[in-house]
């Protein structure tokens, strides 16, 4: 399994609406992806500006491929990112999952 992130910054007042932009855009698409096992979206305000912390995990970099394009380390961007973002990462990071505990089901 593969975890991937990605991080990105707006101004504060923008946070909300980024948010709800965020998850009709980024959201959606990595979870109608094949291969997709999960989306986070974090956040975290940080004086004037609300920080997110996009964590996906997938079966397999074929998946993420899927997903994000040939370049796997390019970040994905949508159309009204440029009106948003003040600080983003053009790449995003993979990571293999050497280790997974989930609680026991109640």
């Amino acid at each position: 399994m593969i975890a991937r992130t990605w991080q990105g910054a707006v101004r504060r007042e923008d946070g909300d609406v980024y948010s709800d932009y965020l998850h009709e855009t980024g959201v959606a698409d990595y979870a109608a992806t094949e291969g997709n096992r999960g989306v986070w979206m974090l956040r975290q305000d940080d004086g004037e500006l609300t920080r997110f912390l996009m964590f996906t995990l997938w079966d397999s970099m074929e998946a993420v491929r899927r997903f994000a394009g040939d370049d796997a380390e390019t970040g994905v961007f949508y159309p009204q990112d440029d009106r948003y973002l003040v600080e983003r990462d053009h790449t995003a990071s993979h990571w293999t999952v050497a280790e997974q505990v989930l609680p026991p089901v109640s």
